[in-house]
């Protein structure tokens, strides 16, 4: 069993948002990877390359399902969730889907319409002029990582980048949860995406966990999120 990994909006480098959960995840006897998302391009701000939007990030996605040979969980972390609805529709090794603190959306959904208001939070940084939507690093540590030690804090803010603003306006072609076991892990110390959102989202899910923790879990938790990742895995989990 393998567990591959999407992470969330506005950051690049997806296999440092995760690397603390690849060693526990080992001593299990799990691997893991992540993907790198198209949409996500660093340095912030970068140009003069082809940036991807969602359907492209899915398609990365279906890329990496591509080359595994044995079964799947697949793990989206906040936007990620939007990218694996998509991903594994019809992809027969994904055994399980988990949502970390994330969207889990229908057909006509999109990240925009799930914000509830459909306003972008203090923390967010729009520019329409440039069609892009970016991250106010001042805030990221209260509002996302205000439970990580200074180390994760600090690699974080390294990492975050711009995204054109069509991916939170695009609806998934497929709703994979329709067709796979999956779980949704509410955090409940989430300061940026509101648990009671995150609850309203769960009811779509097969199965319900609740972590007291903030927005990244693999960053601040990782050996409880290892053990909730590690029950997926079985056969009936």
């Amino acid at each position: 069993m393998k567990v591959l990994f999407v992470h969330g909006a506005l950051v690049f480098d997806g296999a440092w948002w995760w690397h603390r959960m690849v060693e526990p995840l080992a001593d299990l006897g799990l691997g893991s990877r992540a993907v790198e998302l198209p949409s996500c391009v660093a340095p912030p701000g970068a140009s003069g390359g082809e940036v991807g939007d969602m359907y492209a990030d899915a398609d990365a996605v279906r890329a990496a399902l591509d080359e595994e040979d044995g079964p799947v969980v697949l793990v989206g972390h906040s936007y990620g969730g939007m990218v694996i609805t998509d991903a594994a529709a019809g992809y027969g090794n994904v055994e399980h889907l988990v949502y970390v603190t994330s969207v889990m959306p229908e057909l006509d959904e999109t990240m925009a319409s799930l914000g509830g208001s459909g306003e972008p939070g203090p923390w967010m940084d729009p520019r329409p002029e440039e069609g892009t939507m970016g991250i106010k690093a001042e805030l990221t540590p209260d509002a996302f990582m205000q439970d990580c030690d200074e180390a994760a804090v600090a690699g974080a803010l390294e990492r975050l980048t711009r995204q054109p603003l069509s991916v939170f306006g695009q609806t998934p072609r497929a709703v994979a949860w329709r067709e796979k076991p999956s779980t949704y892990v509410v955090c409940a110390e989430d300061l940026a995406t509101p648990p009671e959102a995150q609850r309203e989202y769960a009811g779509r899910a097969g199965k319900v966990v609740e972590i007291p923790t903030g927005h990244h879990p693999m960053l601040s938790r990782p050996a409880l999120l290892t053990r909730v990742l590690a029950e997926a895995a079985t056969p009936d989990g």
